[in-house]
């Protein structure tokens, strides 16, 4: 397929095409791709979606209203992303709705794509080497001498099908590829990325995505063609990122209702021998594959995503059947030793709050080994210990108070100990936050924590403030 070079003159004509109000929203983003939609885009860089209508007034004095139209949501969709892309990306790049809303943070697709390439750079070795076991006999004394200058290592590709590997990046094809997000991570990586999707309008924003932030455009190739039945031999891994939205139901929660589901992704990526596949944090245990290992990523301390990543037995990139949570931006990375649940023990002086990416991959257990803690109720994922230690699984808090759940009472305690700055805290609790925050009625040039929880099954409130920073100097 052509590439859609921008802002190159020879991908684009001279004037922008009116599409008409019926027309294909890949028709609208190459509208977006000629000069005159290039230089409205930047004209709409720094615009106040307030002033849209002002806006959008005075510019189809000058421009057809569907390119008008087309690039103030376009102008939309750039500010949407920056929180996962960037300002300065975002304000380069071309989305789709849909695109937006199912793009990886580029965070986490940087980590993602470091790890993916040692696991497609293992595979391509290990392919390599086999390579001379696997050449039929009667082409050495039959067939003359072949010339250096036309000798091939891979065969010629075939319709349809992903290109061969060059010899200098190991080859790995993105499935569901959308705008392009992960295949864009996986190319800065060193990887030659075939990315696969069966949208017209994602396919031409993957291309222009390439064009405009890769120093080697040619290293992304964009295919639109149906993932389930699209040719990925000659791959040496496979990245998956299946649909998990309906415009219909929403947000899916069934990974076989995925599109594609589960378990054709499963079976893909062990046809190919190694890769990854993007899914939901929620997913339950039971259902991650025994040769897969599961990997919870957070960043900032927000979990965004799962990924179940396979590789040939014997890899080191990865444990079969493991659980791992990673936190990003830090990159600790934490990989479960199959601990049974902690001990229930008494309230010490600290409590520590997990990282979302540790209570998913259920290793809270590890973290309490590590503090030498234990819960405070079996069902909550609360550890508490009376020394203070280095983690960065977990926010350590002071517990000054530990109350039984009254409004009353804590409203008088944050009172008496002039608490003017409350920061809630709940687990294991139906109150609501900000409505408990508002009948406090705070006031004071202090501030606390205040956790919403239950111990040893009683509802409770625990007093106290982070212990990072406070206890340096006051500690005895």
């Amino acid at each position: 397929m052509d590439r859609v070079k921008t802002p190159s003159a020879d991908a684009r004509t001279s004037a922008a095409p009116t599409p008409d109000a019926a027309a294909a929203p890949e028709a609208a983003l190459a509208a977006l791709l000629t000069p005159e939609g290039q230089a409205l885009l930047a004209e709409l860089r720094d615009y106040d979606p307030a002033q849209a209508l002002a806006l959008a007034t005075r510019l189809r004095r000058d421009h057809s209203p569907e390119l008008v139209s087309a690039a103030l949501a376009q102008a939309r969709l750039r500010q949407r992303a920056a929180a996962k892309f960037g300002p300065e990306d975002a304000q380069r790049m071309y989305f789709t709705p849909n695109g937006v809303e199912q793009s990886t943070r580029r965070s986490v697709a940087d980590h993602r794509a470091v790890r993916f390439h040692a696991i497609a750079a293992a595979q391509q070795a290990a392919r390599q080497a086999e390579q001379p076991m696997e050449q039929p006999a009667e082409r050495q004394p039959e067939q003359p001498a072949p010339q250096p200058a036309t000798r091939q290592t891979d065969p010629p590709a075939a319709p349809g099908r992903a290109d061969p590997p060059t010899p200098q990046r190991p080859h790995t094809v993105d499935l569901c590829s959308g705008i392009g997000g992960d295949a864009l991570a996986l190319a800065r990586a060193g990887l030659r990325v075939t990315a696969v999707d069966l949208d017209p309008a994602a396919c031409l924003a993957a291309r222009a995505n390439a064009e405009v932030l890769l120093p080697d455009p040619a290293a992304l190739r964009v295919v639109q063609a149906d993932v389930l039945t699209y040719d990925t031999g000659g791959a040496h891994a496979l990245f998956l990122d299946p649909a998990r939205r309906s415009t219909k139901r929403g947000r899916i929660f069934d990974p076989e209702a995925y599109s594609p589901p589960l378990s054709f992704s499963v079976a893909a990526v062990r046809g190919a021998g190694a890769g990854a596949i993007k899914i939901a944090p929620g997913i339950p245990h039971e259902l991650v594959p025994d040769d897969f290992e599961a990997e919870w990523i957070s960043d900032h301390g927000d979990v965004k995503e799962a990924v179940l990543w396979h590789a040939p037995p014997g890899s080191p990139h990865l444990a079969p059947g493991g659980r791992r949570a990673t936190l990003l931006p830090s990159g600790a990375s934490l990989l479960g030793r199959g601990l049974p649940n902690p001990d229930v023990r008494p309230l010490g002086r600290y409590l520590y709050e997990p990282d979302g990416a540790v209570i998913r991959a259920h290793l809270v257990a590890e973290v309490a080994e590590d503090l030498d803690g234990g819960l405070i109720d079996e069902t909550i994922a609360y550890v508490t210990a009376d020394e203070l230690r280095p983690t960065p699984y977990a926010t350590p808090y002071v517990i000054t108070d530990q109350l039984p759940f009254s409004v009353k009472k804590l409203k008088a305690l944050l009172r008496e100990r002039e608490v003017g700055v409350l920061t809630v805290k709940k687990r294991g609790s139906a109150v609501e936050p900000e409505e408990l925050r508002k009948k406090m009625k705070l006031a004071g040039r202090n501030s606390a924590t205040v956790f919403l929880t239950r111990v040893a099954g009683a509802p409770t409130m625990l007093v106290g403030r982070p212990a990072q920073g406070w206890e340096h100097g006051s500690a005895g």
